[in-house]
């Protein structure tokens, strides 16, 4: 096929399907698009794979975007590969790495020699010994509570049906599994390693098809056993749509379990004494109560709860874990009211001494990591510089991890626009903090970056912050660009997720070649604490689009771009956020980027874990709900006549989360209604199969990236 393929788009048959939905005339003209096995679908879906493939052979790109330098590039920005933060049982510690030409990432366990005069380390386990092709991912993996056994869950073919195994440390080889139905699953080990807690869908038999992956329950596992032997622990009679969180404590007497329905921001907490028998006895430590909470019983017996009751920056507090009621709660670290509360870790001396000497509280400050000292007791920040930990630059803290056996050391992890993340170690004792574990590969040499965050006016006079990033010889002396430049806005405005400063070879390879690389912190985010999610959630979905708007605009305004050299880039949430911008303001952006999207609102909760989302959009089935996400659906705000960004929707066919079907029936509705020539502003599709919404091996990843980078370069002139 050849270029002249886009002057017409294929045909998509457009019924006269209208439904009375509560009142309100809901047009779906493309719902046959729904019926992935339909023939007529997979017809439709083919005509599509030659319209993009015609595309890229009329493509004539050079210089840093031609296919052949952009994927050496991408691999050279990539090279460094990545390093964990370790996970210490005793003298051993685990970790996750990818080196640079590796397809995923391993888990790797370090042990001291067996004269005593080094370490060894050992490969665990490889997705790519596992399965060749590079299709099975390593979901979540956790070390027995002495490092002799080793749970870890792997999925195939993009679906994230994660199935559990246990691995023997010392020889390698399997003692249990496979465990099915383990998505989404943590893992709670017992001491001693012979049993383990975990999370498991109900079987599906006798269960509506429609509730087939929800029913979660809390199980013990004994190792070595049939798991229809396992003991139901928790979850009968509650929300089938639960997701369960599990843990126990050091000294194996305190099992503890968390619930949310679905991705709604509250979480309940219970709290049973195992040492009372069985069944274990829960009590509630906070249930019922419109917040977050997280709980856990540290080294010193005692209870401590972060939380973002009365908080909504969050706040950590301490209490008896045999009286944790709320009532009993003290508070520890107070709310900060211009930052979020992270993480928390203490230091002691180690052994039988679990007295706590140090408090580490890592916090987000408008999207930057601070992370400050405190007197364990009683939470005061130390004086001066003692109470502030330094880090590298203004970027992102994951993590602070100490040993399960108590110690003066602090772990975590660290990174920025344009710095590898690295781990470090704090030292209690001398307050100095070093890097301990580097990525494996070599760091490529990136031109200077500069990294500017901007305050933006929204539409109802909110503040929204932005991170621009440019390439410093293209900007003045005071940080102001010489002339604008195509540029790409990303952003993703939901399920309280926040966009923190993070390397990323995508931004880098565009920035490199002379464009801008915006991150929106929209509201809907977590960035500013539960608020600034709620502010962006249900009925107030509109207040992320409006931010988003605004920091588009401001871009112009301020020179760095213009509308014609503009586009957006979202995925999964984010491909919510950019379809509502190109059907809102399609005057604003020249490209859009819309990537494993939700677009359909009306029906998006019949699909995928859609149902599981109610709490964040709104539920379609109630009257006044519809009308919040009828407001906003990018299907139903399609406009014949008007003439649309150049659009690529990517899609992934093992994709359980979100249903392609959302990408493939706004695709026919925009080719259907948009006046924009298909030559300069095509509506495309690259769909992929064998990939999921979640993980991928680094080659498909690259692959992707260097698709969709071309595509913004070539619809916003920096490839010209």
């Amino acid at each position: 096929m050849t270029a002249r393929t886009l002057r017409t788009y294929p045909t998509a048959r457009r019924d006269d399907l209208v439904e009375d939905l509560h009142g309100h005339r809901v047009a779906d003209p493309y719902r046959w698009l729904e019926d992935t096995s339909d023939d007529e679908t997979q017809a439709w879906s083919a005509s599509q794979d030659e319209l993009y493939a015609a595309y890229r052979d009329g493509q004539r790109l050079t210089g840093p975007f031609a296919t052949d330098r952009l994927t050496a590039r991408m691999r050279e920005l990539l090279g460094a590969g990545v390093v964990g933060a370790p996970a210490w049982r005793g003298e051993r510690y685990f970790f996750s790495r990818r080196a640079g030409d590796q397809e995923h990432a391993v888990v790797v366990v370090s042990e001291p020699d067996a004269d005593g005069t080094g370490r060894t380390e050992r490969v665990l386990v490889d997705p790519m010994a596992l399965d060749p092709a590079g299709t099975t991912t390593l979901d979540t993996w956790q070390p027995s509570k002495e490092g002799h056994l080793l749970a870890y869950q792997v999925s195939s073919g993009g679906t994230e049906e994660s199935v559990l195994h246990v691995l023997d440390v010392a020889t390698g080889e399997l003692v249990d599994g496979p465990v099915d139905r383990a998505r989404y699953s943590p893992v709670a080990w017992v001491p001693g390693g012979e049993e383990l807690y975990y999370v498991r869908r109900l079987a599906p038999q006798g269960l509506p098809e429609d509730e087939q992956q929800y029913h979660r329950r809390v199980w013990l596992h004994r190792v070595g056993t049939s798991p229809d032997e396992d003991v139901e622990v928790f979850g009968d009679g509650l929300d089938m749509t639960n997701y369960y969180g599990v843990s126990v404590s050091r000294d194996g007497r305190w099992l503890l379990v968390s619930a949310s329905a679905g991705t709604a921001p509250r979480t309940d907490v219970w709290i049973a004494d195992r040492t009372t028998g069985a069944p274990p006895v829960f009590v509630e430590v906070a249930v019922g109560l419109d917040a977050q909470t997280g709980a856990w019983v540290a080294r010193d017996g005692r209870l401590y709860v972060q939380t973002d009751l009365d908080a909504p920056r969050g706040r950590l507090a301490v209490t008896d874990p045999a009286r944790p009621g709320v009532d009993t709660w003290v508070t520890l670290l107070a709310e900060d009211p211009a930052a979020v509360l992270e993480d928390v870790a203490f230091t002691d001396d180690g052994g039988d001494d679990t007295t706590p000497t140090l408090l580490l509280a890592s916090w987000r400050r408008h999207a930057v990591s601070e992370v400050t000292l405190h007197d364990p007791a009683t939470g005061d920040r130390l004086p001066g510089d003692d109470g502030t930990l330094a880090l590298p630059g203004l970027g992102s803290v994951s993590g602070l991890v100490t040993r399960p056996d108590g110690g003066h050391d602090v772990w975590f992890s660290y990174t920025d626009h344009t710095t590898v993340a690295s781990v470090h170690r704090f030292d209690g004792r001398t307050r100095s903090t070093t890097v301990w574990a580097e990525p494996p590969g070599v760091v490529a040499d990136v031109a200077a970056v500069t990294t500017r965050q901007v305050e933006v006016t929204s539409a109802d006079g909110t503040t929204v912050r932005a991170f621009v990033l440019a390439r410093t010889d293209l900007l003045d002396a005071d940080g102001r660009p010489l002339a604008p430049a195509p540029a790409i806005l990303y952003g993703y405005g939901g399920f309280q997720i926040s966009l923190d400063p993070g390397y990323s070879a995508t931004t880098l390879a565009w920035v490199e070649a002379g464009g801008v690389y915006v991150v929106a912190n929209l509201r809907g985010g977590g960035e500013e604490g539960e608020d600034w999610h709620r502010a962006g959630m249900r009925a107030h979905k509109q207040n992320v689009f409006d931010d988003f708007h605004a920091v588009a605009e401001a871009l112009v305004a301020a020179g760095w771009t213009t509308p014609e050299q503009l586009a957006c880039w979202g995925g999964s949430n984010g491909g919510l956020l950019v379809g509502a911008a190109l059907t809102q303001r399609p005057d604003l952006f020249a490209a859009v980027v819309c990537s494993a999207p939700l677009l359909d609102m009306v029906r998006y909760q019949r699909f995928g874990l859609g149902v599981t989302w109610t709490e964040e959009y709104g539920d379609a089935d109630d009257p006044t709900q519809l009308g919040w996400l009828l407001g906003y659906s990018p299907y139903h705000r399609v406009v014949d006549g008007t003439e649309y960004p150049a659009t690529l929707f990517t899609v992934f066919e093992g994709d359980t989360r979100v249903d392609p079907l959302h990408a493939r029936k706004l695709a026919a509705a925009l080719q259907a209604a948009t006046t924009g020539d298909p030559l300069e502003r095509p509506v495309l599709v690259r769909r992929e199969t064998g990939v999921g919404h979640g993980g991928r091996s680094l080659t498909r990843t690259i692959g992707l990236t260097v698709e969709q980078l071309q595509f913004v370069a070539d619809r916003t002139g920096l490839a010209r």
